[in-house]
């Protein structure tokens, strides 16, 4: 029996199959041994017994594309968002969204122009990476980022009137593609550079909720950033004044009854591989480590101790937060 052919045949079909085992170097070293150990007539027995161990308890897991796709699907709902609120880059405005555009300060038009751009860029970069494993592209209307169903009378129902629904929406959207992304990178480590570049938009997501975070802070018109957070220095002020990066759970974030869980524990779902956990953003135990116990000497305030770090998502978590924006009927999150 050839066991290195057999593995060569498979890794045809599924090139992460040795990611699935260990890594291709201490496979290898462990299959050379292997030989040596056991009886001609138990490799079989054996081989069945390590790829069960590999397939069996990772049957459900997300594959690559999966989770490609489902980071396809949240640029989508981003870039959607800023399309309708502020006009397709390239194309004129509606005299709607021209009316809006001009309620917002200078800087921060140029900078949610920015935003928009950033969001759109991704979906075309998830697109061409898929190629034709990535999904269709959702209808615009099986959105409705009032938060309605469909109904567009929402809990945001003012959110291309008022732009502080708009940057609370906005914010929100961005907090939940950060911790999305963190929550996708496990899944994507047997492919170095699709992680890499998975890594380098969760980055750029995280600088556009905390550049959201700053024109909340100082008003959607006021074209200089706000220093401080004037009523964010207690938890219940944080949802109207957010700190410029997640602060505790944020005080359940701009409209805690509908954004609580983006800054709330995950489930994990059965597939999660040992080890990995979904705790809510004021966690402050980091690799086993309570931190604020373990640097109680240094009197650090309380809430530096999760501000330090963000926390990961699970898919279904954020799932159920995406689909607050699609219509009833619409399967893209469920």
């Amino acid at each position: 029996m050839n066991i290195f052919a057999i593995l060569s045949e498979l890794e045809k079909t599924d090139p992460e199959v040795f990611e699935r085992f260990d890594s291709r170097r201490r496979v290898f070293k462990h299959m050379t041994g292997f030989g040596k150990t056991l009886a001609a007539s138990a490799l079989p027995l054996a081989l069945g017994s390590i790829f069960n161990k590999a397939y069996g308890q990772t049957t459900s897991a997300p594959s690559v594309n999966d989770v490609l796709n489902f980071a396809l699907k949240l640029e989508y709902l981003e870039s959607y968002f800023y399309d309708a609120g502020l006009g397709v880059a390239g194309s004129t405005a509606t005299a709607a969204q021209t009316t809006f555009r001009a309620l917002f300060s200078a800087t921060n038009l140029s900078a949610l122009d920015k935003i928009r751009t950033d969001e759109a860029n991704h979906v075309k970069y998830l697109a061409t990476a898929l190629g034709a494993n990535a999904i269709a592209a959702p209808a615009r209307t099986q959105f409705d980022f009032t938060g309605g169903k469909g109904s567009g009378t929402g809990p945001f129902a003012d959110v291309f009137l008022n732009p502080a629904t708009f940057l609370a929406v906005a914010q929100s959207l961005e907090d939940t593609g950060v911790r999305a992304y963190k929550g996708g990178a496990p899944y994507l480590m047997s492919n170095k550079d699709v992680l890499t570049a998975a890594l380098n938009i969760h980055s750029v997501e995280a600088r556009h909720a905390s550049r959201l975070r700053t024109m909340r802070r100082a008003g959607a018109n006021n074209n200089t950033a706000s220093a401080v957070a004037p009523a964010g220095t207690t938890e219940a002020g944080r949802n109207a004044s957010p700190k410029s990066w997640i602060s505790g759970k944020d005080n359940g974030g701009a409209s805690p009854t509908q954004t609580a869980p983006i800054y709330d524990a995950g489930t994990a779902p059965s597939y999660t591989p040992t080890g990995i956990t979904f705790p809510a953003e004021d966690n402050v135990t980091q690799g086993g480590v309570n931190l604020q116990t373990a640097l109680s000497s240094l009197n650090f305030p309380t809430l530096a101790f999760s501000e330090a770090f963000d926390e990961p998502l699970p898919v279904p978590t954020v799932s159920a937060i995406a689909s607050t924006f699609t219509i009833t009927g619409s399967t893209l999150f469920s």
